[in-house]
């Protein structure tokens, strides 16, 4: 199955200026936005203990070994740290790369098969969908694994399309095994798992010569292999030998295995969660993937189609029936419906649906402005007592209802006012790009400021006092608090003269018959020095409101 290509194999001056631009937007505010806890607190603080340690063969958090992720994620952490300093930018921005990577990988793949302004498209739906806009800028391993998802499967679909035995399809197999190796330095077996499934599916519609040929030069190339397990099989190896059935028990059986049979943490769901979930990751693209699904039968007659479709079939499938279910399992699906909906906004399209389209572009930043100030509104009746305080406070809300309107004027320009000087695709990308910069460098500022600045001063308020401080988390799981301390955090009760971070409403609670001082007291947070148990009730600093 060999396919020609006949677009230019250089991408011009508009392909880059809009990959600039996209990078740009991931880019805004990023360092002015508070860790958010729990994940990214917990791996900036693992990146932090590495660093701190110089050990960089194992993470920790707390002291503790930290099973969760293999190591990749931590070493890029820790180089950027080494570059930028420890902070927020820093911590992110492997992150922010891997989703600028993604979105330019998936455009170069469409842009030799459909056109430049398919590729576009496609890469903007990477870029700009609200899934991808959580997960590009979050201190964890989710962008990166995609990205590396990505590349292999796509990479995988050029060994396939290119004449067999040539050097086209032996490059692009032996890229594939290197970009599965990274994967499983990333975050493990789900790097092997995901684009394995997609080209066996394929392959294995095929007539069975062909499906016996294909399997043969997939499986035989000792060098793909080789490729793989260079990268990936000295940290296994180094992990396995060091701790020995820890790491087994405590990586491949909790975090693979249990995760997939029961459910871990208590992130659950039903069998039809991901048919929920993956519309609202993909705003505002969602009204095109009805127009991709309503053509699936068409799409399955051409091999890319069906290799796109089986790819995206097989995520949703799979994760749905895991017993552990958490939103960002669905994006590893997202490659495929990106460039299938990037196919269709070259298209023909239905005037209703482009108008419905257009409309969502345009109001959705007011629905995310919306929903954000009904939280708000609502806050005083949330049953949690700790988001309750971080949520009660009061706020000026001009600047966000301003962000909001301004993304919404400026999407309705870019769809009604540039015409015909910006193409539809360009109109749509320009708009969208809009909304990412909204959630950005609005809602995420805000969200950041109102659930995590508190933990963030009394980080600040731990280090202030005399040396040398011991702190703890009482009750409590935020580790970004560590991370701002700037050394561990340990989860227990303190000892006299350690400072602990408890919650307000439990302070009473956890210290009955003890005596304590407030050091400093946020939102719901507090910030204490225990001073010990006390024979009687005796009289204690009361925490502020």
């Amino acid at each position: 199955m060999t396919t020609e290509h006949t677009v230019s194999a250089k991408p011009g001056w508009r392909f880059w200026a809009w990959a600039a631009v996209v990078l740009l937007v991931g880019l805004a505010r990023l360092g002015e936005v508070p860790l958010f806890d729990v994940d990214e607190g917990a791996f900036s603080e693992a990146t932090r203990e590495l660093l701190a340690s110089g050990d960089w063969g194992h993470t920790t958090l707390n002291g503790e070994p930290r099973w969760d992720k293999p190591i990749l994620t931590y070493w890029l952490q820790a180089l950027s740290v080494q570059v930028f300093g420890l902070g927020e930018f820093a911590l992110r921005l492997p992150s922010v790369l891997a989703a600028w990577g993604w979105a330019v990988a998936v455009a170069l793949f469409a842009r030799p098969r459909w056109g430049e302004a398919a590729a576009l498209a496609a890469g903007t739906v990477v870029a700009t969908s609200l899934g991808v806009l959580v997960i590009g800028r979050a201190a964890t391993a989710d962008a990166l694994l995609n990205l590396w998802l990505a590349l292999t499967a796509l990479d995988l679909w050029r060994h396939l399309e290119a004449e067999r035995g040539s050097p086209a399809a032996r490059h692009a197999l032996w890229r594939a095994g290197l970009w599965m190796g990274l994967g499983l330095l990333t975050k493990g077996p789900v790097a092997v798992l995901v684009p394995g499934a997609a080209v066996l599916l394929f392959i294995a519609g095929e007539p069975r010569a062909v499906w016996r040929e294909r399997l043969v030069a997939l499986l035989g190339d000792m060098r793909a292999w080789a490729l793989m397990l260079v990268v990936a099989v000295p940290w296994y190896a180094y992990a396995l030998d060091r701790h020995g059935q820890a790491f087994i028990d405590g990586f491949f059986i909790r975090h693979n295995l249990a995760r997939y049979g029961g459910t871990l943490e208590g992130h659950g769901g039903s069998v039809g969660y991901y048919l929920l979930v993956l519309p609202l990751l993909m705003l505002p693209w969602t009204p095109v993937l009805g127009l991709v699904l309503a053509r699936v039968r068409g799409l399955w007659r051409e091999p890319l189609g069906r290799y796109l479709l089986g790819w995206a079939g097989f995520v949703l499938v799979f994760f749905s029936l895991s017993g552990t279910k958490l939103p960002h399992y669905a994006l590893y699906g997202l490659t495929p419906l990106a460039l299938l909906v990037g196919q269709a906004l070259t298209g023909p399209m239905p005037d209703a649906l482009r108008r419905v389209f257009a409309g969502g572009l345009v109001v959705l930043p007011l629905a995310l402005v919306g929903g954000t100030l009904l939280v708000l509104l609502n806050a005083p009746g949330v049953q949690h007592p700790l988001y309750r305080a971080l949520l009660s406070a009061p706020v000026e809300v001009s600047d966000l209802l301003g962000a909001g309107a301004l993304a919404s004027v400026w999407a309705a320009w870019c769809l009604w006012g540039t015409r015909p000087a910006l193409s539809w695709v360009e109109s749509t990308a320009a708009a969208a790009l809009g909304l990412a910069l909204l959630v950005h460098a609005g809602l995420a500022p805000w969200w950041g400021e109102r659930l995590q600045a508190p933990v963030r001063h009394a980080a600040e308020a731990a280090r202030q006092q005399a040396a040398p401080v011991v702190a703890v988390q009482w009750g409590l799981h935020l580790p970004s608090f560590a991370v701002y301390l700037q050394q561990e955090a340990p989860r227990r009760a303190p000892q006299p003269g350690e400072l602990a971070l408890v919650r307000t409403d439990q302070l009473a609670t956890l210290a009955a018959g003890g005596r304590w001082q407030v050091v400093h007291a946020e939102r719901g947070l507090s910030l204490i020095r225990w001073q010990g148990a006390a024979a009687t009730a005796a009289a204690v600093t009361a925490p502020r409101p």
